[in-house]
């Protein structure tokens, strides 16, 4: 592991943190912080359809909209990734909580285990555009995950894109996981 990366061993599951962009990860399945529309404008989801290709966000587009706290997928386009869960952590007010961030959390990792794959990359919900503060969200996402009891899944990835955000979920995820 290099000094922006760490592994834990959560139940079944490797979980690791690491300080990178989402996506360039090579897992089956990239997961993107979305409005309840899935239109695809700034922070990940800007990056996966600047990366990936507008085709993701028409393909997201026409299985809206949703719930906020749900979740579709759409391929992956031009990305390393299988597919791209669009999880809605959010509704067209741009505004997140707690209650969303784990339901898209825990239906994200529901629906890979739909999907039958065995590895996910997760940025940091509802942190860019929600405005969510980190160590909540890393609370919360990852106690998603310890709770979470795959039969497929494998691995966990969060990707974390800034210094700070990926400080906090290592330090979240010590304490967790130890």
């Amino acid at each position: 592991m290099t000094r922006d990366a760490e592994q834990f061993v959560v139940g079944n599951l490797e979980v690791l943190i690491k300080q990178g962009d989402i996506t360039e990860e090579r897992v089956d399945a990239i997961v993107n912080a979305a409005n309840n529309h899935f239109w695809m404008g700034a922070g990940v989801a800007g990056a996966i359809k600047r990366k990936g290709g507008s085709e993701i966000e028409k393909e997201a587009v026409k299985k809206g909209p949703v719930e906020a706290g749900q979740c579709i997928y759409t391929s992956a386009g031009k990305l390393n990734a299988r597919y791209v869960i669009h999880a809605a952590v959010m509704g067209q007010d741009l505004v997140t909580d707690e209650g969303l961030i784990a339901s898209a959390t825990a239906n994200a990792l529901k629906l890979a285990e739909t999907l039958q794959i065995q590895s996910i990359a997760f940025p940091a919900l509802g942190t860019g555009v929600g405005g969510f503060e980190y160590s909540r969200c890393a609370e919360i996402m990852l106690g998603e995950v310890s709770r979470f009891r795959p039969e497929n899944l494998k691995k966990v990835v969060f990707v974390l894109y800034g210094q700070e955000a990926f400080d906090v979920f290592l330090s979240t995820a010590r304490k967790l996981y130890g």
